[in-house]
């Protein structure tokens, strides 16, 4: 493995805070190739009427540079 660039993202979901992490790598792997590390640094949920309506975690995304 060579150089790892770091780019961070949030994810949502209106079902876990696992989901909003797979969604959000799901998202990003659309348009950047080689990722290689998660790292979940905030879960945070939106509460709407005393309800949990929607998760949300923002992440790091690791992926190997190829220039």
């Amino acid at each position: 493995m060579g150089v790892i660039i770091i780019r961070e993202m949030v994810g949502t979901s209106p079902t876990s805070w696992s989901d909003a992490a797979r969604q959000a790598v799901a998202t990003a792997s659309r348009t950047v190739r080689n990722i290689k590390t998660v790292e979940v640094v905030q879960s945070t949920a939106k509460v709407e009427d005393g309800e949990i309506v929607e998760y949300r975690v923002e992440i790091k995304i690791g992926f190997e540079y190829e220039g």
